[in-house]
């Protein structure tokens, strides 16, 4: 079977997609998964690429374990459409902007993280930037959610 490769996408790539992607590669790997998925994360709006996550969005994934240190930020690329099989963006503005940019043969790879978290009653992930470390760890219990259903999602569908 081939590798499930996942695209996590908010705006900036600094704070929501690299939790996520990181959340998934640790979740994934204790799964026994970590062979079959391949995960990276981009940004709508990357001002400067390259960038590190920032500090709290490091701090609170490596709360639970998860190292985002080797992380970069990056622009969502045309290429990533036909890369990924899913293309997971945090809110409906990252949503949006990735349908309006993505070939049509591609758009049904294109959803909300918060689609596999339907028990949260929430459909966005917020962005935590301009507030307190709080809003980080809101963030992490929602992508904890979203992870850990998309990961019995990707299982139904028989990846192992």
């Amino acid at each position: 079977m081939k590798k499930l490769s996942i695209l996590m996408v908010c705006t900036a790539n600094i704070c929501r997609s690299p939790m996520a992607q990181g959340l998934l590669l640790l979740h994934a790997g204790r799964a026994g998964l970590g062979k079959a998925i391949v995960v990276q994360s981009a940004g709508t709006h990357v001002k400067l690429g390259g960038q590190r996550p920032d500090a709290r969005a490091q701090r609170a994934a490596a709360s639970v374990g998860a190292d985002l240190s080797r992380m970069r930020s990056r622009q969502v690329q045309a290429r990533d459409f036909a890369q990924h099989d899913y293309i997971l963006a945090m809110d409906g503005n990252n949503r949006r902007y990735l349908l309006d940019a993505c070939p049509a043969e591609h758009a049904h790879k294109v959803s909300l993280l918060m689609d596999f978290a339907p028990e949260t009653g929430l459909a966005e992930v917020p962005d935590p930037y301009f507030g307190n470390y709080a809003g980080f760890e809101r963030v992490l219990e929602l992508l904890e959610a979203g992870v850990a259903g998309l990961l019995r999602h990707v299982q139904s569908q028989g990846y192992r």
